[in-house]
């Protein structure tokens, strides 16, 4: 059977996450470096890591990779690339992005071009054409340039795997599903601990830990490019592993996972979301202010998304806002508390310097994620 280097891109920050939920698939990693995991794989890998993968944004398929540091190596390059083995005669093939670190060659619509002619001709020297229609399927093209090495891939994913298909309706400043789900697996959380977000918004981390609770593949309820790629991945493929996904899913979980917020608007938005994800059942959304924050229970976990002020105004609102976090959090003996925000003067606010702090980029936004770690439970109770 035929294998590939499978290439998923992740968050700056979390390649570790990304790392073992690989090797959980059971995969070999081949290398991990910023912001991506290669790992080794066949057809069937392909389909997995889309459907299963929590972490990554999307699972692409490595073409080659070669030196360019002159418009002309970087033609020849491509051009000497296996593409015949991926892109039928009438496939749809563009380079869809281009990206350029430390490179000599730097400007993605240049580079896009010459790429796209140097496959043009590859494929018409081989299919024997020189003009290509491209009604059939459509085969994205995405490279990378790294101090000139030029990693070239094919994107089997198409819309970003946070995309999970359930969050039909956003809040204000909603974080990716990906992003959230590599939060909450950072932390000690497990599904017989409760779990809270006072500013859940659109209901991002409570559903992505009730997902995880569940056992429900992130990729369950969505398409994929890849699916219409059958000369290479068949449709039993995808047809088989989510069956499998299915039959795997825990329905009779029994979890304590909650979701506030001061917005009852957006909470009617989270439980619509949660009910599209088939977790609504799994989590309890209250419009409540972090002002009233309380549980009886001890051990719990609060893990959360707070505003940090990118939007005008809010800013000034933000110490009396976190203040209140603090306090809040102090009330709960024995909690631990997670927390990923853009806004410097956190710790000084809360009133207590994080155990933990992890800079992580959300997007082009510099974020900390902010790990304050309760004790453990008592064995007998943890057991109960």
């Amino acid at each position: 059977m035929q294998r590939f280097d499978l290439i998923a891109p992740c968050h700056f920050g979390l390649e570790s996450v990304l790392k073992k939920e690989i090797i959980k698939l059971g995969y070999e990693i081949r290398e991990v470096a910023d912001g991506r995991v290669t790992f080794i794989g066949d057809p069937d890998a392909v389909v997995r890591a889309n459907i299963g993968l929590r972490t990554a944004e999307r699972v692409l398929i490595k073409v080659g990779s070669f030196k360019a540091i002159t418009f002309e190596e970087l033609y020849q390059g491509t051009k000497a690339l296996p593409w015949e083995q991926f892109i039928p005669k009438d496939g749809k093939f563009w380079v869809k992005k281009a990206s350029s670190v430390k490179s000599k060659l730097f400007s993605p619509s240049d580079i896009q071009s010459i790429m796209k002619k140097a496959m043009v001709d590859r494929l018409s020297d081989i299919y024997g054409i020189r003009r290509f229609e491209e009604t059939g399927e459509i085969f994205p093209v995405r490279v990378f340039l790294m101090k000139d090495e030029v990693t070239v891939a094919l994107d089997t994913t198409g819309e970003s795997l946070h995309k999970r298909g359930y969050r039909k309706l956003e809040a204000k400043a909603p974080i990716a599903e990906n992003l959230a789900a590599a939060l909450l697996m950072l932390t000690p959380w497990r599904p017989d601990r409760i779990l809270v977000d006072p500013f859940c918004g659109s209901g991002t981390f409570p559903i992505e830990a009730a997902m995880i609770a569940a056992n429900i593949a992130p990729g369950m309820h969505r398409h994929f490019t890849a699916e219409k790629w059958s000369h290479i991945i068949t449709p039993m493929n995808w047809k088989d592993v989510r069956e499998e996904c299915a039959e795997e899913i825990n329905h009779g979980i029994d979890v304590d996972i909650q979701g506030y917020d001061i917005d009852p608007e957006v909470i009617d938005i989270a439980r619509i979301n949660a009910e599209k994800a088939g977790v609504e059942k799994l989590i309890h959304f209250q419009a409540r202010p972090v002002a009233e924050l309380s549980h009886r229970k001890k051990y719990g976990f609060i893990v959360t998304n707070p505003p940090y002020g990118e939007r005008i105004g809010e800013m000034k609102e933000l110490p009396e806002l976190y203040k209140t976090l603090g306090a809040r959090y102090k009330a709960l003996d024995s909690w631990s508390m997670y927390l990923i925000t853009a806004y410097e003067k956190a710790e000084r606010d809360i009133g207590k310097k994080a155990d933990k702090n992890r800079k992580i980029y959300n997007g082009m936004i510099k974020t900390y994620f902010y790990q304050y770690m309760g004790p453990k439970p008592p064995r007998r109770n943890f057991e109960q």
